[in-house]
């Protein structure tokens, strides 16, 4: 069983999403995207590497974007880190993420679960990449649906 498209997202809040990303990114240099897919099939990690270089997320100046890909069809999603992320957190911390993240998802909070998600990846990335002067916005915070 699949959980359509367009149910995931009657049930996520956009808006509050882009704000976490906000404020996730308001206390680090990192770029945070959420990317809800249209595939119907295909590797969860896969699409979502595709959806990270389509999306620009190599090209922040510091390497050090995050992607919560979700593909609904598979009732799946991955967690991508930028090279310099990766190399500093490692995959334990990714798995906690994806673990707490799975659980609020089980019980149909998928807003929740994205904020949540959010929330421990800007926390660990303000440690990691802290604002150091000036702070743009590198990447749009809304959710895309283009993939």
């Amino acid at each position: 069983m699949f959980l359509m498209r367009s149910k995931l997202l009657s049930l996520l809040d956009p808006d509050r999403i882009s704000e976490a990303i906000r404020e996730a990114e308001s206390h680090s240099s990192a770029e945070i995207r959420v990317s809800v897919s249209g595939a119907l099939w295909g590797d969860p990690r896969k699409r979502a590497e595709r959806a990270f270089l389509k999306l620009g997320m190599t090209r922040t100046e510091h390497r050090n974007g995050v992607l919560l890909f979700v593909m609904p069809h598979r009732k799946r999603f991955a967690i991508l880190g930028d090279a310099g992320i990766h190399a500093v957190v490692g995959q334990a911390f990714w798995d906690a993420v994806a673990e707490a993240m799975s659980e609020r998802f089980k019980n149909g909070d998928f807003t929740g679960g994205l904020e949540h998600g959010i929330a421990e990846v800007g926390a660990r990335l303000a440690e990691h990449f802290p604002v150091r002067g000036r702070n743009p916005n590198e990447l749009p915070n809304q959710v895309d649906l283009g993939n």
